[in-house]
């Protein structure tokens, strides 16, 4: 079976993107094995209470805590992009696995095919 790895590289709400990534997500975990993968800028979508709203968004990182229902077996996060933005886990709206620079390049390794978004 194929593992799928999807890597999200842009702050949440400057395109759509985020949003096609999640959802690519939800459908590609229902035929086989995914990851999640923030990077960049990304890992803006990981914090907690957004309020999109004011520039007529919804909040589709809400979603993000319904990724174990579907199916997608790591949610993981760079941790040097996490702290280079000044993130902790105390400002997360759902909890990732943080990976150093070689963890990174072993998950790009591992993946049979890997979308960006």
């Amino acid at each position: 079976m194929k593992r799928l790895l999807f890597v999200q590289t842009r702050a949440p709400y400057g395109s759509l993107a985020g949003q096609e990534g999640l959802d690519a997500l939800l459908m590609g975990s229902a035929f086989t094995p995914c990851t999640l993968l923030f990077l960049g800028d990304a890992v803006f979508q990981l914090t907690r209470d957004q309020q999109p709203g004011a520039i007529g968004r919804k909040a589709f990182t809400k979603g993000f805590g319904a990724l174990a229902e579907y199916g997608v077996e790591r949610i993981c996060a760079s941790a040097a992009d996490l702290e280079a933005r000044a993130l902790d886990g105390s400002q997360l709206g759902i909890e990732v696995k943080t990976l150093d620079d070689a963890a990174v390049r072993e998950l790009f390794a591992s993946a049979d095919c890997v979308l960006s978004f």
